[in-house]
């Protein structure tokens, strides 16, 4: 023992480094993040799932582990990324986004991911189904039935007589064609004509606000996608230029000068997702934990916006919003 103490205090002074020791609970286990979102966006996801993680009794370095990897936008580094965190002997991966999602399937069958914020995940091929998803995948996806619908009844109540809409998507987005498709369906059902139209980089925003309003679309529904979230300044400052309400999914969007939004908390979506982690370490199989979709659901109004665009938001609507951003 004192030949052990002696080595251990000689490491220290040579190194000035502490080792990092298990406790009792057993070896330290090591959680993967994996995101297509860049350092600064993806930190926001990041801290709410470690905080949760806190809450549940990890912590960084006493008994747990945490390797971080930011693709910044660049789908096409998220298969390096991912085949990193799999050298690494993570214990489990968090992903967030569906190309980060496909990214980590891809690199390993065998190593339990927890997912936030994706599409349909049965849709996409990822799972099988949301009860049992079986395989190694789990977690919480954003879509629910009917969202599509929801938000265009929202525009349908702040303007009078909408009957065209321009829908902003990235077509290279994985869950684009899923919820056109949902918007398609729910627009026939309102009578409402759309004017879809695709871009794939920021140098196109203006075009395609423009052509929406050349085809005299009264609103703009902009389909979510890592682009628009990245470029939400630019999104609210085009269409209030071009006097065009805005129904977005976030609400940093609609704190950014968008006009509205309807969607879940990402917030208590990412914490879900810690929760998921737990039950891993603690033994759980991915297959066992069935998929969770939102259940609640905020709406976000900017007044302010409202005003600059000639917009009177009715009793009815002031009372459903969960906050009113002045």
């Amino acid at each position: 023992m004192i030949f052990r103490r002696r080595q251990f205090i000689k490491l220290v002074a040579l190194t000035g480094v502490w080792p990092l020791v298990p406790h009792a609970q057993g070896r330290i286990r090591t959680v993967g993040f994996l995101s297509d979102e860049s350092p600064a966006l993806g930190s926001a996801a990041f801290q709410v799932i470690t905080k949760q993680l806190r809450e549940l009794g990890y912590e960084e370095g006493r008994n747990i582990g945490l390797e971080r990897r930011f693709a910044d936008g660049k789908n096409d580094a998220l298969p390096g990324l991912a085949a990193d965190l799999v050298r690494a002997r993570v214990d489990v991966i968090v992903t967030v986004g569906t190309p980060a999602t496909r990214a980590a399937k891809e690199a390993t069958d065998t190593i339990p991911v927890i997912f936030s914020r994706i599409a349909d995940p049965v849709a996409l091929g990822l799972v099988a189904q949301l009860g049992r998803p079986e395989g190694n995948l789990t977690g919480v996806t954003v879509v629910t039935q009917d969202l599509a619908a929801k938000r265009l009844e929202l525009l349908t109540s702040l303007i009078p007589g909408l009957n065209s809409v321009g829908v902003l998507l990235d077509p290279t987005f994985p869950s684009a064609p899923l919820e056109l498709r949902e918007i398609e369906s729910a627009a026939r059902q309102l009578r409402i004509e759309l004017y879809p139209i695709g871009i794939r980089r920021a140098e196109e925003l203006d075009a395609a606000v423009h052509g929406v309003v050349a085809q005299r679309g009264q609103a703009l529904f902009v389909v979510p996608a890592l682009l628009f979230t990245e470029q939400q300044q630019r999104v609210a400052d085009i269409a209030i230029k071009s006097r065009l309400p805005t129904m977005l999914s976030r609400r940093e969007h609609v704190e950014a000068g968008g006009l509205m939004s309807y969607g879940m908390n990402y917030s208590a979506m990412y914490a879900r997702a810690a929760t998921y982690v737990d039950r891993i370490l603690k033994g759980a199989k991915p297959s066992d934990l069935p998929i969770e979709q939102p259940t609640h659901f905020e709406l976000f109004i900017n007044m302010k916006t409202a005003k600059a665009l000639g917009l009177s938001v009715p009793p009815s609507l002031l009372a459903r919003a969960d906050e009113l951003i002045e």
